[in-house]
């Protein structure tokens, strides 16, 4: 470890983990034993799927126009 506080991580453990430059890590705390994995990221739209589902099978022109008319 380096007097800032990194290390590095060796190349097959990298490759095993498939991490890139970039990549964010979270250190998980258990008991007394840590464990390192990669952060997943998750989309910006998530939150989002399946919000116009109720709207499958409908004309787009209609949809569009309603939502105008509200």
């Amino acid at each position: 470890m380096t007097t800032k506080g990194q290390t590095t991580i060796p190349k097959e453990i990298r490759q095993r983990l498939g991490l890139r430059p970039g990549d964010e890590l979270e250190f998980v705390a258990d008991s007394r034993v840590f464990t390192i994995r990669k952060r997943l990221q998750t989309s910006p739209f998530a939150p989002y799927r399946g919000y116009l589902r109720g709207f499958a099978g409908h004309d787009d022109d209609d949809i569009v126009s309603e939502m105008r008319v509200a």
